[in-house]
Parts: structure tokens; sequence; C-alpha cells
């Protein structure tokens, strides 16, 4: 797994690897029948969980926007409160915790310095503490409570890709366990969220085959531009967090993520004609309200590349670019809706000459504060 396989770069490859990532996520933790979740490695028994009082998420860059989609999906599926804290800021800010409190760390490494010591002062202080993490035997593994394992697989290029959608598809396994335990979820909604999860690898691996080309095209269109803004309500607010987090570390183009709600709270000062503005548009509870930001956006003359749902004739007929996946439960769409993001930033950063696989100033696991 550590060869090209025939990708120009292991970015590529590792974003085509996807659907098979998720694949080793999910095997053996969901039940086909009934949509139970079987996390007997956690390490945390359902008791815990059933008690807990609050869930706190911590981690850094890529993870902490995995922890974030984790929020949206924890609070929905169990009724428990979650904070979501950047770890680097974590331990210095006298975090108040309580032994019924269930603390996660997440990290593709298990190694990231600053995840790990937000996760000792959190144990320090009575919570019981719990890894996402890719890479077994890893440090941040062995110091929780109890892990949950993402079985990614290794992961060459520095700007995270299968790993972070690996990451969210263990906050839905988490979610799902804690409303599971929790009482809070019927028989026939469990089933329902965990078929959605079975299906998605599938559906992922046919979008790709049949969309991933596209992007291409529409990075050309855009890759001359030196700023974006990426938008999202709801779930789709951290994956645009994400996605502008990805061209940023990758082309060197700065890139700002913001909820789209907020966009007239300072952001629209920017919009003219020269900034692209990458608007997460699917059918969901927000689809009016995106709507709303997209005829601001068009209305002072940005460009608007749309992801939307397929078959949306309504933003397509607004937008300048758009890239259409397929309609999926909510709990899910986070999931498909990074993979367009990826792409678009690995495909500007080829035709800008980056070296995609290896950005400057970066590393893989950052093991020192």
């Amino acid at each position: 797994m550590a060869e090209k396989g025939g990708f120009k770069h292991f970015m590529l490859k590792e974003i085509f690897e996807q659907p098979q990532a998720l694949i080793n996520t999910i095997q053996g933790r969901l039940s086909h029948e009934t949509g139970a979740v079987y996390l007997e490695e956690l390490g945390v028994p359902a008791e815990a969980l059933r008690l807990a009082a609050k869930v706190t998420i911590t981690a850094c860059g890529t993870s902490w926007h995995a922890g974030l989609v984790g929020k949206f999906l924890i609070e929905r599926l169990a009724r428990v409160p979650v904070e979501v804290d950047i770890a680097s800021e974590y331990r210095y800010r006298d975090p108040i915790v309580s032994p019924a409190d269930l603390v996660v760390a997440i990290s593709q490494s298990g190694e990231t310095a600053d995840t790990l010591g937000a996760m000792r002062e959190a144990k320090a202080r009575g919570a019981r503490t719990l890894a996402i993490c890719n890479v077994v035997g890893s440090t941040i593994a062995r110091e929780a409570d109890g892990v949950l394992y993402t079985h990614a697989g290794p992961e060459i290029g520095v700007a995270s890709t299968k790993a972070f959608v690996c990451q969210l598809a263990a906050m839905v396994l988490l979610a799902l366990a804690l409303g599971q335990a929790r009482g809070r979820l019927d028989a026939g909604t469990q089933k329902r969220y965990a078929d959605a999860l079975f299906h998605l690898p599938v559906q992922l691996d046919d979008w790709l085959r049949r969309t991933a080309k596209s992007v291409e095209e529409i990075a050309r269109r855009f890759s001359g531009r030196d700023n974006f803004l990426y938008l999202g309500r709801g779930p789709h607010y951290p994956i645009a967090l994400e996605g502008a987090l990805k061209l940023k570390e990758i082309s060197y183009i700065h890139a700002e993520g913001y909820p789209a709600g907020e966009m007239k709270h300072g952001p629209i000062a920017l919009i003219d004609e020269g900034l692209p503005v990458v608007l997460l548009a699917m059918r969901d509870a927000s689809y009016d309200k995106i709507l709303n930001a997209l005829m601001e956006v068009k209305a002072r003359g940005g460009a608007v590349i749309a992801v939307v749902t397929e078959g949306d004739e309504d933003v397509s007929a607004k937008a300048d670019a758009v890239i259409g996946i397929p309609e999926l439960d909510a709990l899910v769409m986070p999931m498909m809706a990074v993979v367009p993001l990826q792409l678009l930033a690995y495909h500007i950063a080829v035709l800008r000459g980056s070296d995609v696989d290896q950005p400057r100033n970066l590393a893989k696991s950052v093991t020192v504060e």
C-alpha cells in the first residue's frame, strides 16, 4: 500500500482508496440485520456511555474538523452535550472536567503532541478517555482508557484524506453506540442509519469512477485565483473548513471556511469578481438558507463552485460550476461531500506545480508543541 499503484501522487491514490478504507472502518462493528453497534474493543463499558454527562472531543487540524462533525452526530443521535476543543488550547485554559465526562481524543498518528497532552490533562482530572486513531499501538491509543481504531491503512500524503473520512465513520459509530446505550434510537431508526453507512462505500466508489474527472476541469478554470471562500451549514460547516484547509496545505492558496450564515457578518466584504466561493449546497434542512447565500454571492459578482445533490436544477442554474453528489442520509453526507473538495484541492495544487504529497513546512505527524 506504500506504493503509488499507477497514480501520479499518493494523495490521489488515497482519495480513491476511501471506499475500501470505509469498509475497513465499518467491518465487524455493525449488524446488517438490526443495525446494532458492536464496539467491544472500546474498553468503555456500555454503562459509562449511558451515564456520560458530557462528551468533550479534542483534536488538531483535520482531526478537529472530524470532531466538529462528530458534535452534530452525537448530539443528534444520543442527545448528550458535546464540546469540541482544539487540543493545543485545551490544557492551558483550566478546563472543567468531571468523572462523568467522556473525553475523545482524535489523532491519525496517535502521536500528536498537543492531542496527547490534552488527553493526559483530562485523564488527570478524572475523565474517562477514548482515542480514535489509525495507528495500532501508538502512544494515544496506549494511554487512553479505550480506543476505536479507524483501520484506514497507511496514509503517505501529508494532507489527510482517507484518514479523515474514516474518522468521520468512527464518529458515526460512536454516535450510534452512545444513542444505543442511552436508549435514544428505536430499532427502525438504528437500522436506517446502519444501512446508510453500509451502502456508502459502494456509492462513493461509483461516484469517483463517474465524476472525479469533471472536478479536474473545474480546477483548471479556477487554479489561477489566489483566494477562496468555503461556505457550509450544520455538519457541512466543518466540511467547508476541511476543504479550505486542504487547499491551503497543498496549493498554498489563501482559503477560509465559514458557516454560510456568518458570511454577512464580515466575509461578505471580500466578495468580488476575483473571489471564488465554494458552496456546500446539498438538499437538506438548511437548503433554503444556502440558496440565500448563493444569491448574495452572485449579487456581488463572486463566482460560485457548488457541491449539490445530483439533479438539483435550482443551484445549477445559478452557480458558475457544479459538482453533483448522490442524495444520501444526512448522517453520512459529510463523508461524501468532502471528497469533491479533496479532489478540487489536489488538481489545483498539481496545476500550480506544488509538491502535493510533501507540501512545504508540514509534517505528517506533529510530535512537538
